[in-house]
């Protein structure tokens, strides 16, 4: 890892003396999904539960950072609260500036995202995005199609 980009690990127990608000995660991640995007209150919904403000939720976030602060990327992943027949995490968001892509910050954070997690780890993610090369070279594999049903 690049000596000027730091890893800050958030999680229910720390996030009040996290140096990168919510709302400042929300936006970063609001604003370089790109296409990919969710609107910035499902974002902080996400978070809630990311960091055990909704119910017995529970997961953490990823924020790589410069030396001055600025934000480069960020991760969100839940716990699923299960186990063996479905992966115990879920990797719902991340994100890279657009501006400092090619320089590993994604690989970086998703290999941050295996070492913090217990258990497995799932993602969706749209075929035609750039990203799934990266996954994949992880060693993330298309176990199944994802079918849903909205009422």
């Amino acid at each position: 890892m690049s000596a000027e980009i730091t890893i800050e690990t958030i999680t229910p127990e720390n996030h009040r003396e996290a140096s990168v608000t919510q709302e400042q995660i929300a936006g970063f991640l609001h604003a370089h999904l790109d296409q990919f995007r969710d609107p910035k209150g499902q974002i902080m919904k996400c978070l809630d539960y990311a960091l055990g403000k909704i119910e017995c939720r529970r997961g953490f976030v990823l924020a790589a950072k410069e030396e001055d602060g600025s934000m480069l990327g960020a991760v969100i992943v839940l716990e699923t609260g299960m186990s063996e027949y479905v992966p115990e995490n879920l990797l719902v968001y991340i994100a890279v500036d657009g501006k400092t892509r090619g320089r590993g910050i994604g690989k970086i954070l998703m290999e941050k995202a295996i070492e913090t997690a217990r258990g497995d780890i799932a993602l969706h993610v749209e075929p035609d995005n750039p990203a799934c090369r990266l996954y994949e070279r992880i060693g993330f594999t298309s176990k199944y199609l994802e079918m849903r049903y909205k009422k």
